[in-house]
């Protein structure tokens, strides 16, 4: 059984730190802190963490924002599972804990950064948790030394998850949510090998994708479902209603 709690303790802080070296392969100046995850549970963020027996397999912390207007809204800034346990529920576990504790607390919006060409990621943000994304930002972290980046820029999505929106509780509930889909974006289902083993083609795909994805937006789309074949993984684009002041 997997176990669920909020991170309050220094020993639980430093296990999250332990686990982003084992998960990402960060060098240590790249590692969120300690201290980070103790500001974050008092300026009004989350932190979780996933336990098989008494060991931490996962973590999930976010902090507060602001948008313009005082919408209130959370940025999930890091969430990781351990390499055994991932394709076990354990990341949407997680997710849906973050999801249940903003609701409690009258926040509507959860935001975080994914890399799109990473598929399974896209998979589960949009068809397992129902989010969106409306926005493309070029290289947000910088090169990072983490080898699960591949020397790439890190261009980055941003997921938005209406918490209460039919949408995401369509999606939630394991139903088909009601879209009209407008565009669709191919990226090869391989992505991973030509990151590793063709640098200079992997940069192109990026750069290819970064640009359709960024002209959908700018014509009023969103990424709103997406398709995974044995060929590519395909993004969903189409007109996005909940939400649309934000």
């Amino acid at each position: 059984m997997i176990e669920l709690r909020p991170l309050t303790q220094s020993r639980e802080f430093q296990e999250a730190v332990e686990l982003q070296k084992r998960i990402w392969g960060f060098d240590d100046i790249e590692l969120l802190p300690a201290r980070l995850f103790v500001v974050a549970i008092k300026v009004g963020g989350q932190a979780f963490g996933a336990y098989d027996g008494g060991r931490m397999i996962g973590f999930l912390i976010s902090i507060p924002g602001l948008k313009p207007g005082g919408r209130s809204y959370l940025h999930s800034h890091m969430l990781g599972v351990l390499p055994d346990y991932r394709n076990q529920g354990v990341g949407r576990m997680l997710k849906l804990k973050q999801r249940e504790d903003a609701l409690a607390r009258g926040i509507q919006l959860i935001e975080w950064t994914f890399d799109p060409l990473e598929l399974k990621n896209a998979f589960f943000n949009m068809e397992r948790l129902g989010a969106v994304v409306r926005r493309y930002v070029e290289n947000q972290y910088g090169t990072t030394t983490s080898p699960l980046h591949g020397g790439l820029p890190t261009d980055r999505c941003v997921a938005e998850w209406w918490l209460a929106c039919p949408h995401a509780e369509a999606v939630l509930a394991g139903q088909p949510p009601t879209r009209t889909i407008a565009d669709r974006i191919e990226v090869p289902a391989d992505v991973d090998i030509i990151r590793r083993e063709e640098p200079r083609r992997a940069r192109e795909i990026q750069k290819a994708l970064g640009e359709r994805l960024t002209g959908c937006f700018d014509r009023g789309l969103a990424v709103i479902g997406f398709e995974r074949s044995a060929r590519a993984g395909t993004y969903l684009l189409g007109r996005w209603e909940c939400g649309s002041n934000a």
